[in-house]
């Protein structure tokens, strides 16, 4: 093998290792996304509002490919939303419901989970309550701790 044969098995070399590389490297933390997590959300209904979010694994339903989360969302002057989280990779689907069942205050929520500029996981999730003051929509934005 001469000396561009080398060149061009190197360059496929570092063709493949980047190719396995994409696809392992985004789930190398994805397998546990539990933690405390503090949040700024903005609601259609109510506006800014701060809150906390505790996520914990489920192990015993959970497996390579999908977890299962106890949610918790802890606001500031609304209450404690008490939910499940189901999770394939970093995309989370969210059932949250408010303790006080009097205002119809529970909905669904999609997030996409990432490790942000300075490593720490977050996600952005946008919610939906079909119920609440005839329907409501938000989104939230949360920081590991």
């Amino acid at each position: 093998i001469d000396v561009y044969g080398v060149y061009y098995i190197m360059q496929k070399i570092k063709w493949l290792i980047f190719v396995l590389c994409s696809f392992y490297l985004p789930m190398a933390y994805a397998d546990d996304l539990s933690g405390v997590y503090d949040c700024k959300g903005l609601d259609f209904h109510e506006g800014e509002y701060t809150g906390v979010v505790t996520m914990q694994l489920e192990k015993n339903h959970s497996n390579d490919n999908y977890q299962s989360y106890v949610f918790t969302l802890e606001v500031p002057g609304f209450g404690i939303y008490k939910g499940f989280a189901a999770a394939q990779g970093m995309t989370v689907g969210i059932y949250f419901a408010l303790d006080d069942k009097a205002n119809q205050d529970y909905g669904v929520g999609i997030a996409k989970f990432y490790k942000n500029k300075v490593g720490k996981l977050a996600f952005n999730k946008f919610y939906y309550e079909p119920n609440y003051k005839g329907g409501n929509t938000g989104t939230e934005d949360c920081t590991i701790r």
